[in-house]
C-alpha cells in the first residue's frame, strides 16, 4: 500500500515538473510593453529597423529574459540583431549592451513566427520598467517590381511588412514609422490612422493590442539606391622576406535590384546622367591603408583606366580612397 502511494506521489511530482518546464519555456506573461516605436529606413536596399520597446513587469515575480518575436521571412533575410538597455534620462542616457539569442518556444500559439530572447543584465523586479533599443538590420528584403527596367526608366520596389509590431506580450501603445527614399510613392495601404507626410509614412499610434497581432501591409516605392551586391570575396595576402605585404582581393560583384532590358547606349548614360541608369552604380569606393603603393585595379575587360587615387581630407585618419567607374549591369564584373 505505501508503495502504491509513494508511486502515486512521484508520478504526481513528476508531472508537476514537466508542467513547471514547459511553463517556463514561453515568455515571461507578466511582461507588457507600455510602449513600442519603431522606425523602418527604406532608403538604401539594406534596411534598418530600430525599435524601442518599454517594457514593464506586471506580475509578481522578477524576470530577465525577454523574447523578441520575427516572421521567418525576416529571419531568413536577417543580417544582425542588437539590443542594448536604456538608463537615465533625457541627455544622461547611457546604453547597456545585452546578449540575444534565437530561442524556441514549444508551447507557443501555432502560428509561424521565430524568436529570439534578450538577457537583461538585471534581473526586472514585479512593479519595474525598462528600456530596450533593438537594431535590425535585413538585406535581400526589397522586391524590385517591376523586375526589369529599360535604361531610362526608374527602379520601383516593393516592401511587405505588418503595421501591428509582432510580438508576444499585450502592447498598450504602438506606433510605426516608415522612411523612403523620396516624396515618389506608388502605393502603400492604409490602416487608420495612418498619415504621410514627405519621405515618412505613419502607423498609429495603436493602442491595446492582444500579442500576436499582426496587420500586413505593403510600400511599393521609388528606390534608386545602388544595389551593389558582393557574392563572394576573396582575399590573398602575400609577406616576402623584406617585410613587404602584397594584398590581392578578388570580387564577384552584381546589381540585386532590377534587370536591365533592350539594349543600353553608352551615348545616353554618359551624356544624360540625370535621367539614365538612375539605379546603376558608377564608382566603388574602398578604404586603403594609408602607406599604401602600387596599387593596380582590373576587371574581366582588363585595366580599368577611369580611376584615380586620392587621399582623404581628413588627415587624422589618413584613408586614401579608391574610385572607378562602372556600367549599369546584373552581372558579375570581377
Amino acid at each position: 500500500m505505501e508503495a502504491r502511494i509513494r508511486a502515486r506521489v512521484n508520478l504526481a511530482l513528476t508531472f508537476f515538473a514537466l508542467l513547471f518546464f514547459v511553463a517556463g519555456s514561453s515568455p515571461p506573461r507578466q511582461f507588457v510593453i507600455s510602449n513600442a516605436e519603431r522606425r523602418i529606413d527604406l532608403s538604401s536596399h539594406i534596411i534598418n529597423v530600430h525599435l524601442t520597446l518599454k517594457v514593464e513587469n506586471a506580475g509578481t515575480r522578477s524576470a530577465s529574459e525577454v523574447v523578441l518575436a520575427l516572421t521567418p521571412t525576416e529571419v531568413d533575410h536577417l543580417a544582425m540583431v542588437d539590443a542594448s538597455a536604456i538608463k537615465g534620462k533625457r541627455k544622461k542616457t547611457t546604453s547597456v549592451r545585452l546578449e540575444v539569442k534565437p530561442t524556441e518556444l514549444p508551447d507557443a500559439p501555432p502560428i509561424d513566427t521565430k524568436y529570439f530572447t534578450i538577457y537583461l543584465a538585471n534581473p526586472l523586479n514585479s512593479g519595474e520598467s525598462t528600456t530596450l533599443e533593438v537594431l535590425y538590420v535585413f538585406t535581400h528584403f526589397l522586391e524590385p517590381f517591376p523586375a526589369e527596367i529599360a535604361q531610362s526608366e526608374s527602379q520601383l520596389v516593393f516592401y511587405h511588412d505588418t503595421a501591428l509590431i509582432l510580438s508576444p506580450y499585450h502592447i498598450k501603445q504602438q506606433t510605426t514609422f516608415i522612411k523612403t527614399p523620396s516624396t515618389k510613392v506608388e502605393s502603400f495601404i492604409r490602416m487608420e490612422p495612418t498619415n504621410r507626410v514627405g519621405t515618412e509614412i505613419k502607423y498609429g499610434p495603436y493602442e491595446d493590442r492582444p500579442p500576436y497581432s499582426i496587420s500586413p501591409i505593403h510600400v511599393h516605392f521609388e528606390n534608386n539606391s545602388p544595389f551593389a551586391v558582393v557574392e563572394e570575396l576573396v582575399q590573398e595576402i602575400e609577406i616576402s622576406h623584406w617585410g613587404n605585404i602584397q594584398v590581392t582581393e578578388h570580387y564577384k560583384l552584381i546589381h540585386a535590384g532590377a534587370r536591365h532590358k533592350g539594349v543600353f547606349s553608352r551615348v545616353d548614360y554618359q551624356s544624360r546622367q540625370s535621367s539614365n541608369g538612375a539605379s546603376s552604380f558608377r564608382y566603388l569606393l574602398a578604404r586603403l591603408p594609408p602607406r599604401v603603393h602600387s596599387v593596380y585595379y582590373r576587371d574581366e575587360i582588363g585595366n580599368i583606366s577611369s580611376s584615380h587615387l586620392r587621399t582623404d581630407s581628413l588627415k587624422v585618419f589618413r584613408y586614401v580612397f579608391l574610385l572607378f567607374s562602372l556600367v549599369p549591369c546584373s552581372k558579375k564584373l570581377f
